[in-house]
């Protein structure tokens, strides 16, 4: 009889953790740390910055959140292209890796890059990054790719989630305009969003044909 309760018991044990744990999310992803620090590329030239750039939505290749820990003085290493100016984070969370073979993301817990120059941020600063990949590393386009945050539960983070676990289907942020807004990417999400919907409106039709 105790034999069949404590069985009873382990299967009903079984049900609520898979109720409420469920299934985890595509941005939901584990990571053992090692104490390596991945160099990040600076595309300067770029026009846009943020996580909606391109047409419809380029690829995020790495997104990631964590601390500003280091930041150095402007330099002239970069020549007369930009000021260079070189910042590490120290990563909480990541949410989104790409494949990119040979430079792939090695679960580095530091990550460093020189596009500071501009942006408005301290060490300490909590932040949310994006980077995309060019010539087959990581890169970032500084300004808008970079966010401050309020801590790591930040709304920002939940749409970006949110977007990550939907193949990046930006009509699944039409709520949250607002909240990019905030940051000044309202618009850009916009554009994303009629992209998005004028491509959808020109998908064949799956309606049966008239006979």
């Amino acid at each position: 009889m105790k034999k069949r309760y404590a069985i009873l018991f382990l299967v009903c044990l079984s049900a609520i953790s898979s109720c409420e744990f469920g299934e985890k999310s595509k941005s939901d992803i584990e990571i053992v740390f090692v104490q390596d620090t991945l160099s990040v590329g600076y595309t300067y030239w770029w026009p846009e910055s943020g996580p909606f750039v391109g047409l419809c939505g380029d690829e995020l290749s790495l997104v990631f959140s964590g601390t500003l820990v280091d930041m150095g003085k402007p330099t002239d290493d970069a020549g007369p292209l930009y000021t260079s100016k070189k910042g590490t984070f120290e990563i909480e969370r990541v949410y989104k890796i790409k494949d990119l073979g040979e430079n792939n993301y090695a679960n580095q817990k530091f990550i460093t890059t020189d596009c500071f120059d501009e942006l408005d941020l301290i060490t300490g600063d909590q932040v949310l990054v994006f980077c995309y990949d060019f010539e087959n590393g990581y890169t970032t386009p500084g300004g808008k790719s970079i966010l401050k945050v309020t801590d790591f539960d930040d709304p920002l983070i939940a749409s970006i989630k949110r977007y990550i676990d939907t193949d990046q289907n930006a009509m699944e942020l039409k709520k949250d305009v607002g909240l990019w807004a905030k940051v000044g990417l309202g618009r850009k999400l916009q554009e994303i969003i009629k992209c998005v919907e004028d491509m959808n409106s020109l998908a064949p039709s799956n309606s049966v044909d008239n006979q």
